[in-house]
């Protein structure tokens, strides 16, 4: 069979890696769990908690003199404080694991986008239409 070259020289192959192929399947597999603000939190609580203690421990060694009598009047509320705590954690767990599915999504749908140009690139070398 004989292939025409310019036909050949237009079509570059972008064969898909065995990784890139594992990836497919597993983000077929757990993209719509991961998907969940629920788990999200749950998982993202770590990393929450790596961005507020450091601020607590910050409030709390004194370093900071005005925030240290800022503390010790009559007017401060530790409640406040700890819904600061918790909403910074809270933010701070969902956004970056909603911010890591995106990531995921754009990239397992630009793999997809390759598969189906090879797809169509293998068939058009093999003349099917």
């Amino acid at each position: 069979m004989a292939f025409d070259s310019a036909l050949i020289s237009q079509i570059t192959f972008t064969m898909l890696t065995n990784q890139e192929k594992d990836f497919i399947i597993y983000w077929e597999q757990n993209r719509l769990k991961q998907k969940k603000r629920f788990r999200q939190f749950l998982v993202g609580i770590p990393l929450g908690f790596l961005f507020s203690i450091p601020i607590l421990i910050n409030f709390f060694s004194g370093w900071y003199k005005r925030a240290a009598m800022e503390a010790n009047t009559s007017e401060f509320s530790p409640l406040i404080l700890v819904i600061a705590f918790l909403l910074i954690t809270a933010f701070v767990a969902i956004f970056s694991k909603h911010h890591q599915w995106e990531m995921r999504e754009q990239r397992y749908r630009e793999l997809i986008a390759k598969q189906s140009v090879d797809d169509k690139n293998a068939d058009s070398i093999n003349g099917e239409k």
